[in-house]
């Protein structure tokens, strides 16, 4: 299947911050129509979502209250590890990109680049083979 085609996803959001969530799940409608989103507003919430359903690609927050994204990463990953996890931050990239991605994120995006990042770091995902093998989803 080409990466193009590729637009249904099942999506998870993971931000303590409702207007953070709804600004990511703003810019991947665009870029992925057709998908869903569901959200999470902390580690236990992500785990918790993660067991109810089928997700195709994890955003996750280093910052969130409790348990840091980066204890609830290496979680996700010992259970999931063919998820593909987008870590999100206002933090430096220098400082934690490279402790992300050792702990098992598949990219590293600063917040504040999301609008012109994010959409084609996912299409890179995909076009890498990172992606698993998606579900078409119900309309």
């Amino acid at each position: 299947m080409a990466a193009q085609a590729i637009t249904k996803m099942n999506i998870l959001i993971a931000d303590d911050h409702a207007n953070v969530r709804r600004g990511l799940r703003e810019i991947l409608v665009d870029a992925f129509s057709g998908s869903h989103f569901s959200e999470a507003s902390d580690g236990d919430q992500v785990l918790t979502q993660l067991i109810k359903s089928k997700h195709d690609l994890l955003l996750l927050d280093i910052n969130m209250p409790g348990r840091s994204g980066l204890e609830v990463l290496k979680d996700v990953k010992k259970t999931y590890p063919l998820l593909p996890v987008i870590m999100v931050s206002v933090q430096p990239e220098s400082q934690y990109a490279p402790r992300c991605m050792q702990a098992g994120a598949t990219a590293y995006i600063n917040k504040n680049s999301a609008s012109d990042d994010l959409a084609p770091a996912i299409r890179k995902i995909i076009d890498t083979g990172t992606m698993p093998v998606l579900i078409p989803i119900p309309n």
